[in-house]
């Protein structure tokens, strides 16, 4: 999570919040390759920069794989202080248990343990009254994206 920064024509800049939305936050998250439940965030949330103000008006329908596919202002035109500078949280909540899953077959939690934050680690399972943890075969980023998005 933090105020959204780009790199265009050798310098780094913010964007402007006109139109940021949590449709833009999913482009930003997925273009960093973060999961989670991406949020946007205005007025300068996490804080002001201190560069150009490189885009504005950026309008994500939430599929493009990056800002640069996304409806947009052209580089440098904007109406914008530093004050709307956007920012984005790809993870939002900070539990690290919840229910995994609701089904006859299997009832279980699912924790992130061992991590120097809350949105990595190993994962672990509770069923039948203790903790286990997962085994990696045929492990891809399917499932990691299945855990994440419970979490």
């Amino acid at each position: 999570e933090g105020r959204v920064e780009v790199y265009h024509d050798g310098k780094w800049g913010t964007i402007c919040d006109d139109q940021w939305d949590d449709r833009d936050a999913e482009v930003v998250c997925r273009q960093l390759g973060l999961s989670g439940t991406p949020k946007a965030l205005s007025w300068a949330h996490y804080g002001q920069g201190s560069g150009p103000i490189l885009l504005d008006e950026v309008q994500c329908s939430g599929n493009e794989l990056s800002l640069d596919q996304c409806k947009k202002s052209d580089w440098g035109q904007q109406n914008c202080d530093h004050i709307e500078d956007a920012g984005v949280s790809c993870d939002p909540f900070t539990g690290t248990e919840v229910q995994l899953c609701q089904s006859d077959a299997v009832k279980g939690t699912v924790r992130l343990a061992g991590g120097r934050s809350p949105g990595e680690g190993r994962v672990e399972v509770y069923y039948n009254g203790d903790w286990g943890t997962v085994c990696d075969d045929g492990w891809t980023d399917l499932g990691a994206q299945v855990v994440c998005r419970q979490l």
